[in-house]
């Protein structure tokens, strides 16, 4: 656990976008940790791929550097890749990825960076959702009152990722990456990546994510991308439950509001708890389908169950779709709107999310294989 204040920073950076196809909110708080290293971007419309949107969220580390390079350059990574040009938006997203990361490393002042940053990203296009992730943020899906797990947490303790770590010359030990590093794959974190021998995608630590495809249907309400400092406190049935509760309770849909009361609710109440007191950034893409929102609300109200089931399988293949013009990006580190300083209670479900629901997969470059921190 990083360095924590006396007491935490809950001012917040909050947004909110709209367009026929989404109600996008997001939110985000420094909390307990002495610095703010994470960053988020939302763009309802690409500007070179008009009609396709863009969502993510970085979690940086040992600095906020690569986690605001990243999110202002790697959606325009991606779709300049040729890959994203002949429709292959799973192989863009892969390159896209490492190129950037490539860039970074030849950089004359990034290459000297310490820090790195995880990424949860996705893109969606002609009804199909792609889900890009490199590190253990997450992305998870309400389908009809259900969660679904868009990514899996990349932890050096997964039997594929210690293999790949001790193959380039890495350890593990007290289940981090050299004893040092808590997660397995980043963009940045170049002192993990200087093995000649060993290609990009096979470093100790490597920025190569695994992209898995979803075609969306009107059964999709709504998808919550955070960084492990929502995570090490809720599971992800946890964070659906909570955000379906609150769309039952609202007349008009603010999801940057519940994302502000999901990060009071995370906050842990003292930095003696370990969880809780992360720097902590959520987006929630709640989905139209072009209709009017009191619709979604509507469908919440009447499948609500107190206990809703995850979904122990995912569609994930790989493939290719084509083809909208308000761009909203949104940096954390932008403009501020002050909040009331409040903490919210801890909810100490678990300390990670432990669902092994990712169970059919027929794109996935990295065997699959869920674990705790």
């Amino acid at each position: 656990m990083g360095q924590t204040l006396s007491e935490p920073i809950t001012t917040k950076t909050s947004s909110c976008c709209r367009d026929s196809n989404y109600i996008v909110g997001s939110s985000c708080m420094q909390g307990w940790r002495i610095k703010m290293e994470d960053c988020h971007v939302h763009i309802l419309s690409l500007p070179d791929d008009p009609g396709t949107a863009f969502f993510a969220v970085y979690d940086g580390h040992g600095g906020a550097t690569m986690s605001q390079y990243a999110g202002k350059h790697l959606h325009e990574y991606i779709i300049k890749t040729k890959e994203y040009a002949e429709g292959n938006i799973v192989k863009a997203m892969e390159q896209g990825f490492l190129q950037l990361d490539k860039a970074m490393q030849d950089d004359t002042v990034l290459k000297t960076e310490r820090s790195g940053t995880t990424v949860i990203a996705i893109l969606i296009k002609n009804n199909t959702l792609y889900c890009a992730n490199a590190g253990d943020s997450r992305a998870v899906a309400c389908i009809n009152g259900e969660a679904l797990s868009l990514s899996r947490d990349h932890k050096p303790t997964l039997d594929d990722e210690r293999r790949r770590i001790q193959a380039a010359g890495g350890w593990v030990e007290f289940n981090r990456v050299n004893g040092h590093l808590a997660l397995s794959r980043a963009l940045g974190d170049f002192k993990f990546k200087r093995n000649n021998e060993k290609s990009a995608e096979d470093q100790v630590v490597t920025a190569f994510p695994e992209v898995r495809m979803f075609p969306i249907t009107e059964d999709w309400e709504f998808v919550i991308l955070a960084c492990d400092g929502i995570w090490d406190v809720l599971l992800s049935i946890d964070a659906v439950e909570f955000i379906r509760q609150k769309l039952v309770d609202l007349v008009t849909i603010n999801p940057e509001e519940i994302c502000e009361e999901l990060l009071d609710h995370c906050l842990a109440p003292d930095a003696l708890m370990g969880t809780g007191c992360d720097n902590m950034t959520v987006i929630i893409v709640v989905f139209l389908h072009g209709k009017p929102q009191s619709r979604i609300i509507r469908s919440c109200k009447r499948q609500f169950i107190s206990q809703p089931s995850t979904v122990d399988q995912f569609t994930s293949f790989h493939g290719d779709t084509s083809d909208n013009n308000e761009q909203i990006c949104e940096l954390n580190h932008e403009k501020e709107e002050d909040k009331d300083e409040k903490k919210g209670k801890l909810n100490k479900t678990s300390d990670k999310d432990d669902e092994k629901n990712l169970n059919r997969e027929t794109k996935n470059h990295k065997d699959d294989e869920e674990e705790p921190s």
